[in-house]
């Protein structure tokens, strides 16, 4: 089960409950098949996510996170336990939930980049041509690449390839948004660059995101609610409540201290962490 943890508040972690929350991941355990076995990669977990919450899924490599985003976008099933979107069972993908993965290649390389993000609106007959191609040149604007519409893929950078998928991704206008890791590949540099441009795009659209990365920093930055999974099998460790970080923070000594809170969240709970009562997040549950 899930508590407050002593001294803080878990009230405000839910604000948006009231109204409903868009998506429920009720005790799910994950598992495959290798030909040795049956791994299981997940076992009984439970979030919840709000309407325009960006959700990150932290943890470390391993433990499952990029399996539980595969469960929600409907490419696998769990073992135990439901996922629902809007009170909805899902039982496969679709068009409501769109992945943005870590590899930029999947665009196709014969086609420019207003038809790549318009061949999913026209696939899925979302739109007929004219309004498919009108919405690709309005996301395309918004991630920066209208003087790029006309050009390919391969005469891209990786960074505005990430910016072209998540163009396509956002003009299928799904309700939830799913990226699995997806800035790992890009150097530092862009990395960075592409945080603050999917942050601003938040700002404009207010997207709902679920988010899969096992960088503590990153989580901090993008998310504001992380859960925290442990090593194999992930199990919930912890929710912590981060809407107080952002590009500004990196470096700054309550952004550094909390890395390494969560840092001992994450691995030291068994080789005597300190008091759970000494974290100092503005709002965390701890995972009994």
């Amino acid at each position: 089960m899930n508590a407050p943890l002593q001294g803080h508040t878990a009230s405000n972690l839910h604000a948006a409950v009231a109204t409903g929350a868009l998506l429920h991941v009720d005790n799910v355990s994950l598992e495959y098949r290798t030909p040795q076995r049956v791994v299981r990669a997940t076992h009984e977990v439970s979030f919840e996510i709000d309407p325009a919450d960006r959700f990150v899924l932290l943890g470390p490599s391993g433990c499952g996170k990029s399996t539980l985003l595969k469960a929600v976008a409907g490419f696998i099933a769990p073992t135990q336990g439901e996922i629902r979107l809007q009170g909805k069972a899902v039982h496969g993908p679709g068009p409501d939930r769109i992945v943005v993965f870590q590899e930029f290649d999947q665009l196709p390389p014969w086609k420019t980049v207003k038809e790549n993000v318009m061949f999913p609106l026209l696939a899925s007959r979302t739109l007929k041509r004219a309004e498919a191609e009108q919405r690709a040149l309005h996301y395309l604007d918004k991630v920066g690449l209208t003087g790029f519409a006309d050009a390919y893929p391969h005469t891209l950078s990786g960074g505005m390839k990430a910016r072209v998928a998540i163009a396509r991704a956002l003009a299928m206008q799904p309700k939830i948004l799913l990226m699995d890791e997806p800035f790992a590949a890009l150097d530092a540099l862009t990395r960075r660059k592409m945080q603050e441009e999917l942050l601003r795009l938040w700002e404009e659209v207010r997207f709902t995101l679920l988010f899969v990365t096992h960088s503590i920093e990153e989580a901090l930055v993008v998310g504001n609610r992380i859960l925290l999974l442990s090593p194999h099998p992930g199990r919930v460790r912890a929710e912590i409540h981060s809407h107080q970080y952002d590009l500004q923070s990196l470096g700054g000594a309550g952004f550094q201290a909390s890395a390494q809170r969560i840092h001992r969240l994450l691995f030291d709970e068994e080789q005597g962490a300190e008091p759970a009562q000494a974290l100092d997040f503005s709002d965390i549950r701890i995972a009994y």
